[in-house]
This record gives structure tokens, sequence and C-alpha cells, in this order.
């Protein structure tokens, strides 16, 4: 599969494979047409005052639904929040608010038709509240990011969303990026706990 094939969305019939295997994992699957409908929907999902932590994604930049968390004023935002704090006397206490908010909303680097989500990251700050510390998890997918399986999904993260990562690290933080933790999760346990966005157009890495 070829750097190019990623960008391209995922058949329907992949979309449902996908969606299938996952809810089978013990996942909560919608499959939603467009990045506007997931707007609306995350909208729906999260009570007001929820406290909620949104990872650094391109697909809830690019969709709105990062502005309407953290500019919005209805939800407890801790991402800005956590800006203000000084990170050589409270990082501590940042990363006990980031890593157990009532919902980490964010995005992931693959999900495969056999039911796994893959998330890569050079800090590690978004992980722990996706991999259970949080209460719930919201997932937005876009198509492309839909592989058959596992191996298929590594290659995605390494050859396709590093380079661009790397890219939009440089010009936003001057430095680059890396692959220094990746996070599987191969099902969800808690009941009601994760829920995958599915979207039939592609967006973000």
């Amino acid at each position: 599969m070829t750097t190019e094939t990623f960008t391209a969305p995922a058949s329907a019939q992949s979309i449902e494979r996908a969606a299938k295997a996952l809810a089978e994992n013990g996942f909560t699957v919608e499959i939603l047409d467009d990045a506007a409908a997931a707007r609306a929907r995350v909208a729906d999902l999260i009570p007001d005052g929820a406290s909620v932590f949104t990872g650094a994604s391109e697909t809830l930049r690019l969709s709105g639904i990062d502005e309407d968390i953290n500019a919005g004023g209805r939800y407890d935002a801790l991402r800005p929040r956590g800006l203000t704090m000084d990170r050589e006397t409270q990082l501590a206490e940042i990363w006990r608010m980031m890593s157990t908010p009532d919902v980490i909303l964010a995005s992931v680097h693959a999900v495969t038709e056999t039911g796994s989500l893959v998330i890569a990251s050079a800090s590690g700050s978004q992980l722990p509240a996706m991999a259970g510390a949080a209460a719930r998890a919201i997932w937005i997918v876009g198509a492309q990011k839909i592989v058959p399986d596992l191996p298929t999904a590594l290659r995605r993260v390494e050859d396709h969303c590093l380079p661009l990562e790397n890219d939009r690290a440089m010009t936003t933080y001057g430095k680059p990026s890396a692959l220094n933790r990746l996070l599987i999760l191969n099902a969800e346990p808690t009941p009601n706990r994760g829920t995958v966005l599915l979207l039939r157009e592609a967006i973000g890495f």
C-alpha cells in the first residue's frame, strides 16, 4: 500500500467491516457522512459543563470541533487551561488534569478492519486519557484512515502520518515531531465508554 493510497477514502464495504469489528470489540460506533455531521453529533454527546480534553488533531481543527470545545464556553475546556499553567512548577498537575477528564476527544492515525485503533504521539500527553483514564473517549475518524490490518496501520503511521505531523510541528513549535509512543486499542472493556464516529469522507492526516 502506497502513501498515496493512505489519502483515499475507504470503500463503503471497508467502512462497514471496520464498524462491525469495532462494535464486536466493545466500542460504540456510528457511521456519519461528513465532518459537519460529526460536529453536530459531538455537541449531542457531550453534556454542558463536562471537562473535555482535546487531543492535538487536524481532524478536530478542520472540522471546527476544536474551536467549539475550547472557545465555545459550553464546556470546562482543559487544553486552554493547561496553556495558562506553568510547566516548570505545575507539570504534574497539568498531566493529571489531561489524563482524567470527563471526556477525551480526539482522532486516531489508523483504524483497522479487524477493529483496532492506532494512535501515535511524540509526548504521550493524550494517551493516558485514551487508554482508559478518561471517563469517556470519543474519536472522529476520516475514511482514509481505515486500513485492512495492524501491519498496514503501523505503516500508515510511519510512512504517511509522521512526515505530515513533522511538517506541522516544525511550523507550529519550531521543532520536529517523533514517533516516541504508540497506543494500540484492540478492545474497549468498559461498556459505553469509547465512541468511534467513522466518517464517509476523508479529513485530517
